[in-house]
């Protein structure tokens, strides 16, 4: 059992109580909420006459299903115009503040709360989304939850939770030229698996880590998800302390220093004990995409589709059932393999950061013929500050469609769809069947990077060509 870690250390700071069935009660420092999981969630509210708790420790924003291209109201989706409508007035009956679109804050939920501050280490946070393991890079623990938990935290902030056992995953070294942070994750989901990870707590930790930006951190944790953990998180460090001063939310004056000081406490002990260790090497990951219908299903972009007798017993179905429904053939490249859409966005990554390398090889080359490319900002700040620094301008000059903040086609509750057997190179976290809109729709997850590669070229490319 796990001592001494950060996990430990939060768990235990926000324990209630231990309840009667061996679960923790928890509290629940931020709730974050939009429109696909709350409705219902307040209805039930209403049906058993409750309120909500603590409104102040919930945050609303839309992005699941507002359109990227036309903002008019009534949204021309009947279905997403009422559940808008219905955010609106939940968040106003209950006094809850609601990032909405033209509010200069609204944005996907796993990019508006870290960029204002509202993320901070030590805490924990809900959101009624898989992947809000992303506020673990802050050194949150931090959790995706369904509807009826949605409703349990807004009526008592609190969740019942089995405590997880903590696995520590030490990536050393540094990355080479046309490497990033999404790599190292679908590195790690290859070789552990989308289920190595059942049942765990994500510690990632090692030089590599250490190295990153706190966006390149929260797109490693972001994907923890993908790989199988409840959550994912990096240990607080002077690089979170940069990114978090002076934001609107983040502790201000003499409360700086004292939170700094309870941060670093909350870090993980020299001495702690983990229930695992996996140690990687940096300087062997490549840029890395996936061929098949699992995150886990992945290659370096030069690397040749695995045949079955390369792959465990148990992973060969599915593995069959992706050489088929991608039109891909094992022992075959990906590399060269031609592209309908490219898409650059997500929770995972349409931050900053990501629009600035994208365009750094966007700059000076063209979309191909026949390639639908798009660039949708993560948030209504990272749209304003990417244009005043002229990121947009080179999209759309090279052939990119420049669009406005939400979720788009990393799901596709919104118009943002592929059609029929389109192939997409996409920026997101997940190639499920039909996660992007089409029910025959295939998924190529890879680096914003690999994506500006692939859509100047027509086809799947390894981005160090263009270095």
């Amino acid at each position: 059992m796990s001592t001494g870690t950060l996990f430990d250390k939060v768990w235990d700071a926000h324990t209630v109580s231990i309840l009667p069935s061996g679960q923790t009660q928890l509290f629940i420092g931020l709730h974050l909420i939009h429109e696909v999981t709350s409705p219902q969630a307040f209805a039930m509210l209403r049906e058993r006459n409750l309120t909500v708790l603590f409104p102040e420790r919930t945050i609303a924003t839309v992005d699941h299903i507002v359109p990227t291209d036309n903002l008019a109201r009534p949204l021309a989706d009947s279905i997403a115009e009422e559940m808008m409508q219905a955010l609106e007035q939940n968040c106003k009956e209950n006094g809850i503040t609601f990032y909405n679109v033209g509010s200069g804050n609204q944005g996907i939920v796993h990019v508006i709360a870290p960029e204002q501050g509202l993320t901070q280490p030590g805490m924990t946070i809900a959101c009624g989304d898989s992947h809000t393991a992303t506020h673990g890079a802050f050194g949150a623990i931090a959790f995706g939850i369904g509807t009826s938990q949605v409703r349990d935290v807004l009526a008592s902030q609190t969740l019942a939770l089995a405590k997880l056992k903590v696995r520590k995953l030490e990536v050393n070294g540094n990355l080479k030229p046309g490497v990033y942070a999404k790599d190292v994750i679908l590195h790690i989901i290859r070789k552990l698996g989308v289920k190595g990870g059942v049942g765990y707590a994500y510690e990632f930790a090692g030089t590599t880590f250490e190295q990153m930006s706190m966006e390149e951190r929260m797109t490693v944790c972001n994907m923890a998800i993908e790989g199988g953990a409840r959550c994912g998180y990096v240990n607080p460090d002077q690089v979170t302390y940069d990114y978090l001063k002076g934001r609107d939310f983040a502790p201000k004056d003499a409360e700086w220093d004292d939170a700094v000081a309870w941060w670093n406490n909350s870090r993980s002990d020299a001495d702690a004990v983990y229930d695992d260790v996996i140690v990687f090497d940096a300087t062997t990951i490549a840029p890395t995409i996936t061929w098949g219908i699992t995150p886990g299903q992945g290659i370096a972009v030069n690397e040749t589709v695995p045949t079955p007798d390369e792959m465990p017993a148990d992973e060969r179905a599915i593995a069959e059932e992706a050489y088929h429904y991608m039109d891909l053939q094992p022992g075959k490249l990906v590399q060269g393999t031609k592209v309908d859409v490219c898409f650059i966005g997500s929770c995972t990554n349409g931050r900053l950061s990501d629009l600035r390398e994208a365009a750094k090889f966007a700059q000076g080359r063209h979309v191909a013929d026949g390639i639908k490319a798009f660039v949708v900002p993560g948030s209504e700040r990272v749209k304003k500050q990417a244009e005043a620094e002229g990121l947009h301008t080179i999209f759309v000059e090279a052939g990119f469609e420049w669009r406005e903040p939400g979720c788009s086609m990393c799901l596709a509750m919104n118009p943002d769809k592929l059609q029929g057997r389109q192939l997409s190179a996409s920026s997101s976290n997940r190639n499920f069947k039909g996660r992007q809109g089409s029910s025959s729709g295939r998924t190529l997850l890879m680096s914003p990077a690999m994506v500006v590669a692939a859509a100047v070229t027509g086809q799947v490319t390894d981005v160090r060509e263009l270095l």
